[in-house]
């Protein structure tokens, strides 16, 4: 659905912030109707919240489509004897389940072992390679510390890419591929970021790539240099880094640091993986090796919380256009017959040319409609009114910058060509 009148939502705003939340994203999120918090680290994405996170999947989905990845659907639920083969049943995140029938089960929070099982049935020969699947998925992780609201969740949405590759210069190359790809989803949706070097927990033991946006409210803390961006956790930083008055090791450099928001990484998994499922080729010379593998994920509803962090005032949240919840949002003040005539015109209007519009339509008053368009955020609020209806204009007003306009509405209509 394109458009939508304020008074059909499903959800409501409200006046005052959450009282038991501290983190930027989930107070907004939560008193602008866009979510709603169910238990600890647990949240529903109510109809606003989820044409935002539909955004930003469609946004990755097209990049990952783009680079050559294949989309599936892997199951949630995985049997216990694919976490042993790659000794991660007994890891604490996993949430752990039981069958009447004495069956075992972990709620998938990470799928390696399952693509793994399900590629060496496919895989046989060199011919056969590379190849790339991913899925957007819901995950689940026992996270004992559930709090920030989407960024720290018990469970999320994330998108994870596999890549099998005949060697290592391999998935060098697809390595870099996705790093760009990347890169365009954080310029699409708007985020500053550095890619910051780390080490490689469970995954790998060589370093891994992080997305790392620089907010107050990070978790993490990186080191990056203001000139050519090269950029280190903390977990893994080099020394010279973290010095007082610190240099760049690549070209010396005057090095910041500050608190991050990690919102996707890359990792060079090597065969642990084949090693564990016994997936091998056949090379060119008929012999037997194990297949290179990559990962790399990115988290869709953490882009969400992440871009509430990082673009928001008092007043409410400040969506980028490219994941806004709709265009426009439209206010209708007074309730004269022509100034209501002229707000529904301009809202079928809008619709006709495609353009998302939200319509408050409510008999309440102007401060509260106000303050709902400042508190949602759409990009532009355009404002018809007895006063703009005499004037044959609109008012349009810039959630991001503020300004306001009086135009006509044939030159908004322009401006959605």
């Amino acid at each position: 659905m394109r458009a939508m009148l304020f008074s059909q939502l499903f959800s409501k705003t409200t006046k005052a912030f959450p009282k038991d939340e501290e983190a930027v994203n989930a107070k907004y999120l939560l008193r602008g109707g866009f979510i709603r918090k169910m238990s600890a680290g647990v949240f529903t994405f109510l109809p606003l919240g989820f044409r935002v996170l539909q955004k930003v999947v469609n946004i990755v989905r097209e990049e990952m489509n783009a680079i050559g990845a294949e989309e599936l659907l892997m199951n949630a639920l995985v049997a216990k004897e694919y976490w042993e083969k790659s000794k991660r049943w007994d890891v604490d995140v996993i949430y752990k389940l039981k069958t009447q029938a004495g069956e075992e089960f972990g709620l998938g929070w990470t799928h390696e072992e399952v693509i793994t099982a399900i590629a060496q049935h496919f895989i046989q020969s060199y011919k056969d390679l590379p190849k790339a699947v991913y899925q957007i998925q819901t995950k689940f992780r026992s996270e004992p510390r559930a709090k920030n609201g989407l960024l720290r969740g018990r469970e999320f949405m994330m998108k994870d890419l596999y890549s099998f590759h005949a060697d290592k210069a391999g998935l060098d190359a697809y390595y870099a591929t996705v790093i760009k790809a990347y890169e365009k989803i954080m310029k699409r949706i708007g985020l500053q970021y550095v890619i910051a070097e780390a080490a490689g927990g469970a995954f790998t033991n060589e370093y891994t790539h992080e997305f790392q946006v620089l907010a107050s409210s990070g978790e993490d803390t990186v080191y990056y240099c203001e000139k050519c961006h090269y950029a280190q956790n903390k977990e893994i930083a080099n020394p010279a880094m973290v010095a007082p008055d610190g240099k760049c090791p690549k070209c010396s450099g005057k090095i910041m640091s500050g608190n991050a928001i990690e919102v996707a990484n890359v990792f060079r998994l090597g065969t642990r993986y084949a090693d564990a499922f016994g997936v091998k080729f056949l090379d060119k010379d008929g012999a037997s090796k194990p297949v290179i593998m990559g990962s790399y994920g990115i988290g869709p509803s953490r882009i969400v919380a992440t871009v509430v962090e990082v673009s928001h005032d008092d007043r409410g949240i400040i969506w980028p256009k490219s994941i806004a919840p709709f265009d426009v949002h439209l206010v209708l003040l007074g309730d004269g017959a022509k100034e209501r005539a002229a707000a529904k015109k301009l809202y079928a209007d809008l619709m006709k040319r495609g353009v998302e519009v939200l319509f408050d339509d409510r008999a309440v008053s102007a401060g509260e409609k106000f303050a709902d368009a400042d508190l949602i955020g759409a990009p532009l609020r355009v404002l018809v009114s007895a006063k703009t209806v005499a004037a044959k204009k609109v008012e349009v007003k810039e959630r991001a910058s503020g300004k306001v306009k009086l135009i006509s509405a044939t030159k908004l209509l322009v401006m959605f060509k």
